[in-house]
């Protein structure tokens, strides 16, 4: 599944994001899936939860399927 995803400031945080984006309900679970390795920025894969993810950026997330966010 893709998904466009557009922000109004020059960054967000990842987990951030993915609630945002509602691929998490919370915080906590945002964490769990970053630090199990499950998320890629930019095709490298990232266990920084306040990484800064800016316009043109590409995140997956490996869940039970997987979920693209393009970040505009």
């Amino acid at each position: 599944m893709k998904e466009i995803i557009t922000i109004k400031t020059e960054f967000i945080k990842l987990d951030q994001l993915l609630k945002y984006a509602a691929v998490v309900q919370t915080g906590g679970h945002a964490k769990e899936i970053i630090n199990e390795g499950l998320v890629l920025v930019n095709e490298e894969q990232t266990f920084a939860r306040g990484k800064k993810i800016r316009s043109g950026d590409i995140v997956k997330i490996n869940l039970d399927e997987e979920i693209e966010l393009i970040v505009k």
